[in-house]
C-alpha cells in the first residue's frame, strides 16, 4: 500500500509550460525581442538541454539559470547579464498560476484519503514557493521539498535521501513518486527505491533504461492506482 506520494510540481501539478511561455513573452519585450512563437520555442529547447546537463551533474543549478539565457542572446548579440535576465524573467515567472487538468480534484481526493503528501521539485526556492502560494495548495503538503533548500537535486539518490530523512516515521516500500520527467523523477525514484509513476499525458516515447512502475495519462487514473 502507497502511504506517502511525492509529487513534482511543474507540469504534474502546476502548468509550467503554460506559465514559462507567458513569462518569457514578457521579459522579451523587456529586452526588445519580439516574442514569437518561434524565439519561445527556440528559447525552450535552449533551457531543456541545460536542464538536463544539470541532472547529468556537468553544471550548478546557477549556471543553468545563466547560460540559457547567455545562450538564446548570443543569435542577437546582445550583451544582457544572465543574471539579470533571469531576474526579470523570474518576476513574471512568479505571478499567477495554472493547473494541469486535473490536479485540483486530485489534491481534494487524496486529502479525502489522507495521503501524506509531498512535493519534490527542482525548481528555485523563491519562484516556487511564489506558485505554492498563488495556488493555494501548500495547506495540501506535509512537506516541500526543493532542490536549492535540501542542497541535493532530483535524480540524486541523496535529494531522496535528504527527504526521507525529514520525514517521520517514513517507510520506503510504501512510498511513490509522481511526476513528467523520466530523467528526474522516474530516475530519481528508481534510484532511491520506491515505487514511480510516470505522468505522460503527451505521449512521450518510452526509454529502455528508464522504466517507470506505473505509466498514467491523467492525473484522474491515480486514486484508482493507489487502491490496486
Amino acid at each position: 500500500m502507497i502511504n506517502f506520494l511525492f509529487l513534482d510540481l511543474d507540469d504534474t501539478i502546476l502548468d509550467f509550460e503554460k506559465a514559462e511561455e507567458k513569462a518569457i513573452a514578457k521579459a522579451f519585450v523587456d529586452f526588445g525581442i519580439e516574442p514569437t512563437e518561434s524565439e519561445i520555442e527556440r528559447y525552450k529547447k535552449i533551457n531543456l538541454l541545460q536542464w538536463e546537463r544539470y541532472e547529468r551533474g556537468e553544471i550548478t543549478r546557477e549556471e543553468v539559470l545563466t547560460v540559457r539565457f547567455d545562450i538564446f542572446f548570443e543569435k542577437y548579440g546582445l550583451h544582457i547579464d544572465g543574471e539579470y535576465a533571469d531576474s526579470v524573467y523570474r518576476h513574471y515567472l512568479g505571478i499567477g498560476h495554472f493547473f494541469v487538468d486535473g490536479a485540483e480534484e486530485l489534491l481534494e481526493e487524496l486529502k479525502k484519503r489522507r495521503m501524506r503528501l509531498f512535493i519534490a521539485s527542482n525548481g528555485v526556492a523563491a519562484t516556487q514557493d511564489s506558485r505554492l502560494d498563488s495556488a493555494g495548495i501548500r495547506p495540501y503538503f506535509e512537506r516541500i521539498f526543493i532542490s536549492e533548500t535540501t542542497g541535493f537535486h532530483k535524480p540524486e539518490k541523496e535529494y531522496f535521501d535528504y527527504c526521507f530523512d525529514h520525514i517521520p516515521f517514513f517507510r520506503r516500500e510504501e512510498a511513490m513518486i509522481v511526476g513528467d520527467s523520466l530523467t528526474s523523477d522516474i530516475l530519481g525514484g528508481i534510484r532511491a527505491g520506491i515505487k514511480t509513476c510516470w505522468f505522460n499525458p503527451k505521449n512521450k516515447p518510452p526509454r529502455a533504461d528508464i522504466v517507470p512502475d506505473f505509466e498514467i495519462k491523467t492525473l484522474s487514473e491515480i486514486p484508482e492506482l493507489l487502491q490496486k
